[in-house]
């Protein structure tokens, strides 16, 4: 007799069906686990026997062989003991064979037969929803697996004995709820903030629009404040977001007891960080930094410290919104949809074109820093401000600032403008950074003195192609802030503005 256990592989974020067998014959005591497992999978072969002693089942002094179809996809991961072992109680008839039909099964098992969580139970489940399968996941996980939708039968049993108990009738497992992360209720605001109207209106415009954003300052001018506060006015992750960041993030381990938050990702990598802890990689190929800021924002502190070849490595994925890495053995793709907000300082020694300042290495400071940085990245960042020392006066006695919730209004009404129009024409994204160089041409049609603005700055600066439907897709922010459709000459001035200093830096790179 065979049994039959339904789970799944993960490619990326989605889950491959692959079904467990499981044969006990007359043979040589022992057990095989066959079906290209990695060391995790071929260590369950342990994990099991010993959760199986503990739960009070004994094997039979048989040969055991478990089979993972299909046996040419590599498996990975310790998600496969809890099939494995209620494959082998099957097999033995301590539970209903057929009791385990219509369930997709995941759990990694402890000596003493308790279950532990696993990361992946979101994109395991959504895949049983897809099946019309239900889920046997870990206690712990089932908070998180309980998202995937209402319909979706969920068992999460704390051990062995618990799931065989409710298989028999004699114990019943009540479903999950799901579970949402509070979030925190001190972020920090803008009104903290003393100075720097130019950032500030800057850091505003990126957050309406989605675009790319880089501060340049000496030290001490606030570049890492500005950024932080960048969550405290974007909107929540939507429903469907919601489920793409979470599954993301399910995958790395990085759910903490299974609660979901709507709060946009805020990554903010050390500049040490390796590409493949930028991009995604590794041993078994797990997302990285640019994945688990998907819809929310990758913030890069201390830009040109990073190594040149990481930094490159970041080019393709703002173009395309996803991170793809290619193996000899496989390829996986991780969505990767941020928004890119990077701070810096002028040059190495930080006060370069600060009033008093004169550097000893002169221009040669300045030009070498900046160089760490690639034209072709720097073509990819929408606003570049320059964020200058703050002042006495504006530290003695500040005027009253914006708080956080105020700005954070103006840029859920422009989000709200850009998502109607987008859904009109039935297109995927929802703000204008992500929208395509033909439709922008369409949507973001200046007056006439606007476009002999325009025209006249792309052939003094140069612009390239990228950098000029940039200044438009800006544009085109800005007028949606201002709440009107026609592109006037004062939105196309200050995205010139925007662009200018971002010309300025490449050109020095």
């Amino acid at each position: 007799m065979v049994a039959r256990v339904s789970t799944v592989a993960f490619q990326g974020i989605e889950g491959v069906p692959v079904e467990v067998q499981v044969m006990v014959a007359p043979g040589k005591t022992g057990m095989q686990i066959v079906g290209l497992p990695d060391k995790a999978v071929a260590e369950s072969r342990e994990r099991v026997q010993a959760a199986l002693h503990a739960s009070g089942l004994a094997l039979p002094a048989k040969r055991v062989t478990v089979n993972l179809a299909p046996a040419d996809l590599p498996k990975e991961g310790s998600h496969f003991d809890l099939p494995i072992a209620l494959g082998l109680m099957a097999a033995l008839g301590a539970i209903p064979g057929d009791a385990l039909q219509g369930f997709l099964v995941i759990g990694e098992l402890n000596l003493d037969g308790t279950i532990a969580s696993i990361a992946g139970a979101l994109p395991a489940a959504i895949s049983a929803n897809a099946m019309d399968k239900g889920l046997i996941c870990p206690a712990d996980s089932g908070a998180e697996a309980a998202w995937a939708g209402s319909e979706i039968d969920i068992l999460a049993p704390r051990s062995l004995i618990a799931l065989a108990n409710h298989f028999r009738g004699t114990q019943v497992l009540s479903r999950p709820e799901p579970s949402i992360r509070v979030p925190a209720a001190n972020l920090p605001d803008l009104a903290d903030i003393k100075g720097q109207e130019s950032a500030k209106r800057a850091l505003e415009v990126a957050a309406a629009g989605g675009h790319n954003l880089l501060f340049v300052g000496p030290p001490g001018s606030g570049k890492s404040m500005l950024a932080a506060r960048l969550p405290s006015i974007l909107p929540p992750l939507s429903a469907a977001e919601l489920l793409e960041v979470s599954m993301i993030h399910s995958i790395a381990g990085q759910l903490s007891g299974g609660k979901l938050s709507d709060r946009r990702p805020f990554r903010t990598p050390h500049h040490s960080a390796t590409m493949a802890a930028l991009v995604g990689g590794g041993l078994k190929a797990k997302p990285g930094e640019a994945s688990l800021a998907h819809h929310g924002i990758l913030f890069l502190d201390e830009l040109p410290e990073f190594a040149p070849p990481v930094l490159d490595a970041l080019r393709q994925p703002l173009e395309t919104g996803e991170c793809i890495i290619a193996r000899a053995n496989h390829r996986v793709s991780y969505p990767s949809d941020f928004q890119l907000v990077a701070a810096m300082n002028p040059c190495r020694c930080g006060m370069a074109g600060e009033p008093g300042h004169v550097c000893a290495r002169g221009i040669r400071c300045q030009t070498e820093y900046q160089g760490r940085i690639s034209g072709p990245l720097m073509d990819r960042i929408d606003i570049r401000i320059d964020v200058p020392a703050v002042s006495a006066t504006d530290l003695i006695r500040p005027r009253a600032a914006e708080s956080s919730a105020e700005v954070a209004k103006r840029v859920a009404s422009a989000r709200a403008r850009q998502r109607d129009r987008f859904e009109r024409l039935g297109l995927p994204f929802s703000t204008n950074a992500r929208c395509s160089t033909a439709l922008i041409e369409t949507l973001a049609e200046p007056d006439a003195s606007g476009l002999q603005l325009l025209r006249d700055a792309a052939e003094k600066f140069r612009f390239s192609a990228r950098g000029y439907h940039r200044v438009l897709k800006v544009a085109r922010t800005l007028a949606d802030l201002d709440g009107v459709e026609t592109l006037g000459r004062i939105h196309l001035a200050e995205a010139i503005s925007y662009r200018i200093a971002s010309e300025r830096l490449a050109a020095a790179a």
